[in-house]
């Protein structure tokens, strides 16, 4: 499974946030056709939604660990029924994960601090 760093899975989320969800997961849970579908859409986005029209929270957190180790993605965010997946793709490299600048205290800079710099 692919692992993130925090600030690379805050900027997947904000760019998470206007997706509509690609793949539907229903009743019957996860199957190989719906591994194979989640698979072609990650290489075809690289960052995808997913939702799952289950009720229980701990099997729809089961379901992202299982599609994240199938496919060696990473999970970016489960709020409700909505997943968050990611999975770069070495040969196109849609998606730019920018890096969160630095202070030289090695903390992260404010928003205000942000804001005077791009003055």
């Amino acid at each position: 499974m692919l692992s993130l760093t925090i600030s690379e899975r805050r900027d997947l989320r904000a760019r998470a946030h206007s997706l509509n969800p690609t793949v539907m997961i229903g009743n019957a849970g996860l199957s190989e056709s719906v591994i194979r579908e989640i698979g072609s859409c990650l290489r075809n986005h690289e960052l995808i939604k997913i939702r799952v029209l289950n009720d229980d929270r701990a099997e729809r957190a089961a379901m992202l660990e299982s599609i994240c180790e199938q496919l060696n993605a990473a999970p970016v965010q489960h709020i409700g029924k909505v997943l968050v997946v990611y999975q770069p793709n070495p040969d196109e490299k849609l998606i730019e994960i920018k890096q969160m600048p630095r202070h030289r205290g090695k903390k992260p800079l404010t928003k205000k601090q942000l804001a005077s710099r791009a003055s």
